[in-house]
């Protein structure tokens, strides 16, 4: 019985919001509002080809959860009405996206395509967050290598990202700030997993990922949902980058 209940008590550890991807929602309609109901909808990933499907329901809603951040292209083919492609859909860490549907009267062999890309503004949540991609750490001057500018050890210090995010304070090898917080109470996920210090708050912003290695970071600073609720100081959620079907590397040196 003592096993069985110290078992579940580490589990319960590991129970605590862990959020590594997005989800996409929305309606599909007809040109006069009414929805359509049983829609397929199949969604692919442009990097690597991943495919996920749904439906839409009795009530023309769709939802794709538990997505891998990422660029999709979206594709609802429904007889009697025009193929619809949506494409550039950006789908970020931790992120709820709305795309409503208007399809078009039509043959399926006939298409609608979107390329434009989805509107940055959030109307499925009142949290606030900030993406940083691994390409803007690259393109600005914050990584800084040097005992003075990065880390002791004149490694590139990933969480100098927190420079670009408002209301928040950086100190290289010591502290990290948000929106007035006590130092070092933010929590740092990667991949959806905790990887903040939690004996030793301020070597958090000493052991970081490769700068190379990251895809984007995610920084929720307020009205995250519940399951964010350990956070303190800010909600850092990183992704690493992954496999495509592109051969792609790195390399960086400095003199």
């Amino acid at each position: 019985m003592f096993r069985l209940f110290a078992i579940t008590a580490l589990l319960s550890l590991a129970a605590w919001g862990q959020n590594d991807r997005g989800t996409l929602t929305g309606t599909i309609a007809d040109p006069a509002g009414a929805v359509i109901a049983t829609a397929p909808i199949e969604i692919r990933n442009v990097d690597n080809g991943a495919v996920y499907q749904t439906t839409s329901s009795e009530t023309g809603n769709y939802t794709l959860p538990q997505l891998p951040a990422g660029t999709y292209e979206m594709t609802v083919t429904v007889p009697g009405f025009k193929k619809y492609v949506r494409q550039n859909i950006g789908v970020q860490v931790a992120q709820t996206l709305r795309i409503d549907i208007g399809l078009e009267v039509g043959s399926a062999t006939e298409s609608v395509t979107v390329s434009e890309a989805v509107t940055l503004l959030k109307t499925e949540s009142g949290e606030l967050s900030h993406l940083v991609t691994g390409k803007t750490l690259e393109d600005l001057p914050i990584l800084g290598t040097g005992a003075q500018n990065s880390s002791t050890w004149g490694v590139r210090n990933t969480y100098s990202l927190t420079q670009l995010i408002p209301g928040t304070l950086f100190n290289s090898n010591t502290n990290i700030r948000v929106n007035g917080a006590v130092s070092n109470t933010q929590t740092i996920a990667i991949e959806g997993q905790d990887a903040t210090d939690r004996f030793l708050a301020f070597s958090t912003v000493m052991t970081q990922p490769s700068a190379d290695a990251v895809q984007e970071v995610a920084v929720q600073t307020s009205n995250f949902a519940a399951e964010f609720g350990q956070v303190g100081g800010g909600y850092f959620n990183m992704t690493m980058k992954s496999g495509t079907n592109q051969y792609h590397g790195t390399a960086y040196n400095y003199y």
